[in-house]
């Protein structure tokens, strides 16, 4: 598959690490996805899409048109069509809340089509975008559409998460989150609960789920591995500490995901995102 992304330009950027399109025939069809910094926009502009949870009491999904994601906090596998087109948006962690008018927490773990927030929209970008727009235009339309649903005045709290959301992204989750607090002039209760507002999880939550985004960045399949070394320096007390969190967040032990790395490497020129997998 052929993967064009680009950040938008501002504000559009401080909400956004990138918006992009996906087109072609994927290597693997489906994929597993460990929570990752993230929420996400799909819209979809080829064959229908499923989704499954890891939590088995959760009913899979199919996805014609296009569907919002909220932070995940645990793993959900993604089946494509045969062949891919379509144009998404990473949102950060915090970012999707000045674009949608719904709780964080409504869309954390969950799928929502996008027709349930944006009423009428799909239609509209779907039409501007044809059967053989460009990546370029492609973007162009989305980047409009989201320059008009960014709402004008930032709601209440979302300045203070923007803030230490930023430092905790900068550190890559290696920081205490009493330490942001004390920081912003808040208590640490005050910041959790407008995390909660505007990403729909704690800002430990975040700072475990960007930790563990580190960890897998820094991973060079190619060479020998050495967990002990790499589990201080993205923030892990141990290697049985990363161990754990490694199994809980892929469902794969470290040596496990290493293995399968090495059989499936990564297709070229994809953004330097190795947490999703091949599901076997």
């Amino acid at each position: 598959m052929e993967y064009v992304g680009r950040v938008p330009a501002p504000p559009l950027d401080r909400f956004i690490d990138d918006i992009y399109c996906l087109t072609g025939e994927p290597s693997h069809r489906r994929m597993n996805v460990p929570p990752m910094p993230s929420a996400h926009l799909f819209v979809n502009l080829g064959g229908p899409a499923r989704l499954w949870d890891s939590d088995p009491s959760v009913p899979p999904a199919v996805f014609t048109d296009g569907w919002f994601m909220g932070v995940w906090t645990r793993r959900f596998l993604v089946e494509y069509p045969t062949r891919v087109r379509l144009v998404g948006v990473h949102f950060k962690p915090w970012g999707i809340s000045p674009f949608v008018d719904l709780p964080a927490t409504e869309l954390r773990d969950r799928w929502v089509p996008v027709d349930a927030v944006w009423q009428r929209s799909l239609d509209r970008i779907r039409n501007q975008v044809g059967d053989i727009a460009s990546a370029t235009e492609t973007l162009r339309v989305l980047e409009d559409e989201l320059r008009s649903r960014l709402a004008e005045a930032p709601s209440r709290g979302l300045d203070l998460v923007l803030h230490t959301g930023g430092l905790v992204e900068t550190f890559h989750g290696a920081v205490p989150v009493g330490a942001l607090a004390d920081a912003a002039g808040v208590s640490g209760n005050h910041l959790a609960t407008q995390f909660k507002s505007h990403v729909g999880v704690t800002p430990k939550r975040v700072a475990r789920i960007y930790r563990f985004a580190r960890l897998i960045l820094s991973v060079d399949a190619l060479r020998p591995v050495d967990w002990s070394e790499l589990a201080h320096p993205a923030g892990y007390f141990d290697q049985a500490h990363l161990s754990r969190e490694f199994k809980d967040f892929t469902g794969h032990t470290p040596t496990e995901y290493l293995a399968l790395r090495r059989r499936f490497p990564g297709e070229q020129g994809f953004p330097p995102d190795r947490g999703p997998m091949p599901a076997e």
